[in-house]
């Protein structure tokens, strides 16, 4: 589980990052990211009702996006709001996959160490 202090759990942390982050898509995900004034990096992660119906499938999306992120917290710089969206195409894809995607769009923003 990733730890609460790299959680962003207010609203209004959610749409600061959404209205003054920057963008970013894969073809499975969606990124927005803006600074904070913390020494930690905090993540979001949104997966809606149209990726699937059912709330096993979005909550299963959810626990792999958020332990791609506890794996890779140390390579990650501090300061970064970010918001990672699952777009349609996510659902089914291997873990892999997911890892290789949400890697894409941290690298992009290079805010990641290799």
């Amino acid at each position: 589980m990733l730890p609460k202090r790299h959680r962003l759990l207010a609203e209004k942390d959610f749409q600061a990052a959404w209205k003054r982050g920057r963008s970013f898509y894969t073809k499975i995900l969606g990124f927005k990211i803006s600074r904070n004034d913390l020494t930690v990096s905090r993540f979001g992660i949104i997966v809606g009702n149209k990726i699937s119906k059912k709330s096993t499938d979005r909550n299963r999306l959810k626990r792999q996006l958020r332990e791609i992120l506890r794996a890779k917290i140390e390579k990650i710089s501090p300061g970064y709001d970010l918001v990672v969206t699952a777009l349609p195409a996510a659902p089914g894809k291997s873990y892999q996959t997911l890892e290789r995607e949400l890697l894409t769009g941290l690298k992009y923003f290079k805010i990641v160490k290799t």
